[in-house]
């Protein structure tokens, strides 16, 4: 079974972590403003890159200056976002997302003079305004106290972390030897192009980014104890700054290894290139856990399993094969 915490507070002065790592605090208010804010980027989004199928969607015709008002209002949803994600003093962003709310009531209540829009879809985005108003108002007021300003206002350190955990039935021995073999990590961390052994202490990465695009850099090993733990850093100048380490703990009882992830990193694009990646899909926190989903299935069955419905890079086969990979010998629960 995999467990899991997506964790908000800085590490510990010291480790192996990134300086100053740690998520946005954890009071109600930056909830409250972190909420708001991927929702603005979400919305502004959909509207810059559809402007057409959201201007169908609330009933309004598809014409050329609807589509420019519509990418405008779009882009205004993002700069919102962006302000109530990355400023100390959101509420000025969250009474602009009322300022917002209200030009786009007197942009819905124009259009139901057009006979060429469709005015049940028109009724019907306006009364779903109409209670987003209702609770950006409520939200603009709480981020408007003084206690909440302080607290916003409070110095925050950067990063995101995120720390899992998974029991897979296989010795310390034989989980090490696959973990640290880090060329053979893309095969079932799909989020990584390829990893380059350069020698026994440095590595070079490139990683899959959002939109297609990709990131690279060079990890240095911090500390290595054969079956036990590794822990490693970016070097210095890596676009994607980031350190982690892995403990391969005996499981109680028997029951192979316990696999103790805690990787600390600064996305590209801080916390918008994060937010985006999370509504792309593409958030660390989804991807660490089915990294470590198909590390035990490598591990216990001898490949990543995947059914006919799963959605998956390349061919594969429905069911699992008789085949073991390099590293691992036995079926599961077997000695290394």
């Amino acid at each position: 079974m995999t467990t899991a915490t997506y964790t908000t507070e800085p590490a510990d002065a010291g480790e192996w972590t990134l300086e100053g790592n740690g998520a946005r605090g954890g009071s109600d208010g930056e909830r409250l403003a972190k909420a708001l804010g991927v929702f603005s980027v979400g919305l502004g989004l959909a509207q810059v890159l559809a402007p057409r199928g959201v201007a169908r969607t609330i009933g309004i015709d598809d014409d050329d200056d609807n589509r420019k008002t519509m990418l405008a209002i779009g882009l205004r949803e993002i700069a919102t976002g962006v302000g109530l994600l990355t400023q100390a003093r959101p509420a000025t962003f969250a009474w602009g997302r009322v300022t917002g709310d209200a030009m786009d009531l007197a942009l819905l209540g124009r259009a139901f003079t057009s006979s060429r829009n469709d005015s049940n879809r028109l009724a019907a985005a306006t009364a779903a305004v109409v209670g987003v108003t209702v609770l950006d108002i409520v939200a603009s007021r709480r981020l408007s106290r003084p206690e909440t300003r302080a607290a916003l206002a409070r110095p925050r350190p950067r990063g995101i972390r995120v720390r899992k955990a998974i029991t897979i039935n296989r010795p310390p021995e034989a989980v090490y030897a696959l973990w640290r073999d880090f060329e053979s990590l893309p095969s079932f961390m799909f989020h990584l192009e390829s990893v380059r052994e350069l020698d026994q202490r440095l590595s070079y990465w490139k990683m899959r980014a959002p939109f297609g695009t990709s990131v690279e850099w060079t990890a240095e090993i911090v500390e290595d104890r054969p079956n036990e733990l590794i822990s490693w850093r970016s070097v210095e100048g890596a676009v994607v700054s980031n350190a982690g380490r892995v403990r391969f703990v005996p499981a109680s009882g028997g029951r192979g290894t316990e696999v103790q992830l805690d990787v600390s990193y600064d996305p590209p694009g801080g916390v918008i290139g994060a937010t985006i990646a999370k509504l792309f899909g593409q958030e660390p926190n989804q991807q660490v856990d089915g990294d470590l989903r198909r590390f035990k299935q490598v591990l216990e069955v001898g490949e990543v399993v995947h059914s006919d419905a799963s959605i998956h890079r390349g061919m594969h086969p429905a069911q699992p094969s008789d085949e073991v990979p390099p590293g691992v010998s036995g079926p599961a629960g077997g000695a290394s």
